[in-house]
């Protein structure tokens, strides 16, 4: 049975260290996925994916984003963001998981910073579900995903839901054209009547079983055609 396990990761810059949540596999990892996670607590949905991942064969880390900020900020993006994420991929290089063998993967707002991720750091692979801010910025240090897009640097999957108020299907259109431009692989997929991300209930609308499976599959399959 794959384990769930703390640990903490040191910056690169001066003494410091980010915590980490991790979930390795039984045997020799096959590459590493971060994990960026957009709440300060690790609820059982979260643990649940990272012990999928890792019987999957996946070495998962989930850098904890809020270490350093007050209970009032609800985002972490800019130097914060990517000094934590340089920190998790070091934790994993320690482990023998090469960069090219690194996949990112996030929810919501974290879903927009793995996107972010991928347009500066030498990824493998990435994943970003019902990540908001597509046409507005979220923040300054978050551009709109419509032009964030176009610079990827690894491979790159998009799951929305058709109904979710957030993220307006005219908005996930545009994000799909956008896409469409970059320089990788990209691939933006709709789920007709879901209200918001596949793999929790929705306040919204319940998803399918069939939704569910789909997006894990995807989810999984993006993994492991892009990190081989």
């Amino acid at each position: 049975m794959s384990g769930i396990f703390t640990d903490s990761a040191p910056l690169s810059a001066g003494s410091d260290h980010v915590p980490v949540t991790a979930a390795e596999p039984e045997g020799p990892a096959r590459g590493g996925i971060v994990l960026l996670h957009e709440s300060r607590q690790f609820g059982e949905s979260v643990l649940d994916l990272m012990r999928a991942l890792a019987v999957e064969g996946w070495l998962v880390v989930a850098p904890h984003l809020f270490h350093r900020v007050p209970e009032s900020v609800s985002g972490v993006f800019g130097d914060a963001l990517f000094e934590d994420f340089d920190a998790a991929g070091a934790w994993l290089g320690r482990r023998g998981v090469q960069p090219d063998r690194v996949g990112v993967l996030g929810f919501d707002q974290a879903g927009t910073a793995a996107l972010l991720v991928a347009t500066t750091r030498p990824v493998g692979a990435a994943i970003s579900v019902a990540s908001p801010g597509i046409v507005e910025a979220l923040t300054v240090d978050a551009p709109p995903l419509v032009d964030a897009v176009v610079s990827l640097q690894a491979p790159w999957l998009g799951l929305y839901g058709d109904d979710d108020p957030g993220t307006p299907p005219e908005h996930v259109e545009r994000l799909r054209e956008a896409a469409s431009r970059a320089l990788v692989a990209t691939l933006v997929v709709s789920y007709p009547g879901l209200g918001h991300r596949a793999d929790e209930p929705s306040t919204l609308l319940e998803p399918t079983e069939e939704t569910l499976v789909d997006a894990q599959e995807r989810i999984f399959d993006w993994f492991d055609s892009n990190l081989r």
